[in-house]
């Protein structure tokens, strides 16, 4: 089976860094999983009337209202299938700021309906987010969100994007240093920057079975919509 990601970006996954493609390319049924470790050299927010939407953030282990330099940080990316039988990967991120940590919590899929990548974002997989993905020329992957759209139980609906932020992401393989690198910069269209993060990791490839994957990186509640 192919990864989700695979089957995004179909043949220009193949312009992905070799490292890349690796991280990026594995499936449940291979039995490994990437658990990065690194240190984010700035985390930070914008100005103070974004913490409403931070505070709300860290409800669902979304968002949240800190910033720090040099925080060390750990990724978890599992792929498994979920009750609905679709291909998941976890992208589960720890911050470990000096007065406690911080989660950001998301699982991505590939949606046949809408031929692309859909990050449930937070524990509940209440905000589903369109994802487009391309290679960067040096052989990185970006990941730009789209339309979103809110879902709990009957109540569906396109969110409204005056009250969200549109995401920037950038992963690269630096072979000077053989670290991975990652910058994300989340921005509202009206009141500008909200959120954002950038720094390094290694990564450990590890052999699992389903039943080894930990309960805390998959969602409390699973959403069938897309």
């Amino acid at each position: 089976m192919s990864s989700i990601y695979m089957r995004a970006l179909g043949e220009q996954f193949n312009k992905l860094h070799p490292q890349i493609q690796k991280r990026f390319g594995f499936s449940s049924e291979d039995g490994i999983a990437s658990i990065g470790t690194g240190t984010m050299e700035h985390v930070w927010y914008g100005k103070w009337y974004m913490l409403p939407f931070l505070y709300i953030g860290t409800w669902r282990n979304i968002l949240f209202p800190q910033r720090g330099r040099n925080i060390p940080f750990t990724i978890e990316n599992y792929a498994y299938r979920d009750s609905f039988g679709r291909e998941t990967v976890t992208w589960c991120r720890t911050y470990y700021f000096p007065n406690g940590k911080r989660r950001f919590d998301a699982t991505m899929i590939y949606s046949e309906q809408r031929g692309k990548i859909i990050d449930y974002l937070g524990t509940h997989q209440h905000l589903a987010v369109e994802i487009e993905m391309k290679p960067t020329e040096a052989g990185g992957i970006g990941l730009k969100s789209g339309a979103q759209y809110f879902y709990e139980g009957k109540v569906a609906f396109s969110f409204p994007m005056l009250f969200s932020g549109y995401a920037d992401v950038v992963e690269s393989y630096d072979e000077a240093t053989n670290k991975f690198h990652i910058e994300v910069i989340v921005r509202n269209r009206v009141f500008g920057p909200i959120f954002g993060y950038k720094g390094s990791f290694d990564v450990e490839y590890i052999q699992i079975s389903e039943q080894d994957i930990p309960q805390h990186v998959k969602p409390v509640r699973e959403e069938r919509r897309e």
